[in-house]
């Protein structure tokens, strides 16, 4: 694999982390829930969602199910960024 090709990949995959942080920041504040209580019905800490928000970390897909669980989605519908405005 080239480096460019490399790099191109880990730009999507940052910009996906990036926009799906968006996403849970958008989804969060919508229901007026703080980062402890979203942590709390997603049954992760508070400095997880911290970092998918910020984007320091990438969900993982037993986490984006959580997520999804507690905000009311099935998990891929966390995963549409089309039309919303993040």
């Amino acid at each position: 694999m080239s480096m460019c090709h490399y790099n191109v990949q880990n730009d999507k995959i940052m910009d996906l982390t990036q926009k799906f942080g968006k996403r849970i920041v958008f989804e969060r504040a919508k229901r007026d829930l703080t980062q402890e209580q979203l942590a709390e019905m997603a049954d992760l800490s508070r400095t997880a969602i911290t970092s998918i928000e910020r984007a320091k970390t990438s969900a993982t897909l037993e986490t984006v199910e959580k997520l999804a669980k507690a905000l009311g989605y099935e998990p891929h519908e966390l995963l549409i960024f089309k039309n919303l405005e993040i």
